[in-house]
């Protein structure tokens, strides 16, 4: 009996979440300095000027960004665990975000279109990423401890790098001090329009190489004897993730620990196996995200708290968790 409640529960976790984050965008995007009832939502022609700036220009960008952002995350948190077989690899954790940040502020510093924010971004999370992974294998295998470590050196020195150049933008600096911070008050149309296509081609490309990923959770050896090209799997799913990374870090900041808490909780729900792990996962994540940007925005209102800080507030501990739980691997 209690197999097929879980059975059944697994099937509809999907619809579960995508009326959570339909509940949820109706809740945010009624709260804020103005309060706006559902009548004026659906009745949006009839409604005063100032009204319809604050939903179609504020608040609606601001919830579908926050959701695409935190679907990217998750996503490629899922991939990331698997490509290095262990629940503690993460975007943020070994780098890549990082990376992300620098390529983000050298095209804020010279001025340049918003798309190339994300370019920039992943050209430089592209080319840390696989550094990080050649650095960390050994062999046909990769130490986490080494990978940990390296993903950090590499945060602390890029970060160096980050503070010298937002020490040099001057008065500016606090708008990027801001968005490191994580932060989804300058969503906009264009870049929700940026973010759709990279997020539709990373979900579709994770989701038909989900038996070639599953295969590696048994090890690269028995993948390889099923006729998995593991390096090249790994490195064409590494360069997808840091894609998605880095549209996202270009466009919101750092919003960390998405990719590492909301695979765990699903995978503890649904199994490893990737068929269900990562279309759950990637709404989860919207729906986390959500929840996460609509208590930033209200909790000290009108003061508003960074997302980056929210999820760290949830995350961090977790990690802990996860590391306390598993000491043998780290």
């Amino acid at each position: 009996m209690q197999i097929k409640e879980k059975k059944s529960f697994k099937n509809i976790l999907p619809f579960i979440l995508i009326i959570g984050i339909i509940i949820g965008g109706l809740i945010s995007v009624k709260m804020g300095d103005q309060t706006i009832t559902l009548k004026q939502i659906f009745d949006l022609k009839n409604q005063e000027e100032y009204i319809k700036i604050i939903l179609l220009d504020l608040r609606i960008p601001r919830i579908l960004m926050g959701v695409l952002v935190g679907m990217m995350l998750a996503s490629s948190g899922v991939v990331i665990q698997t490509v290095f077989q262990n629940p503690l690899a993460d975007p943020y954790i070994i780098g890549i975000a990082a990376s992300a940040t620098f390529g983000s502020v050298i095209a804020y510093i010279f001025n340049l279109p918003d798309f190339m924010y994300g370019v920039l971004a992943f050209i430089m999370s592209l080319l840390s990423t696989f550094l990080i992974f050649k650095m960390a294998k050994k062999g046909n295998m990769i130490n986490v401890s080494t990978l940990l470590i390296i993903g950090i050196a590499v945060s602390s020195f890029l970060s160096a790098f980050t503070s010298f150049a937002i020490y040099l933008i001057g008065e500016d600096s606090f708008k990027i001090t801001m968005w490191m911070m994580g932060y989804l008050g300058n969503a906009t149309w264009k870049k929700v329009f940026f973010l759709i296509p990279p997020l539709i081609f990373s979900l579709y490309y994770f989701y038909i190489n989900r038996n070639n990923l599953d295969a590696l959770l048994s090890g690269d050896e028995e993948a390889h004897s099923l006729g998995v090209d593991v390096t090249k799997l790994k490195t064409r799913i590494l360069t997808v993730s840091a894609l998605i990374v880095a549209f996202s870090v270009a466009f919101s900041g750092m919003i960390g620990f998405v990719g590492l808490i909301i695979p765990h909780i699903i995978r503890m729900i649904t199994g490893p196996s990737n068929s269900k792990l990562i279309p759950n996962a990637s709404l989860a994540g919207g729906f986390f995200l959500l929840i996460c940007d609509t208590f930033g925005r209200m909790f000290l209102s009108p003061t508003e708290i960074p997302i980056g800080v929210v999820t760290s507030f949830f995350g961090a501990p977790f990690f802990l968790y996860l590391a306390l739980k598993d000491k043998r691997r780290i």
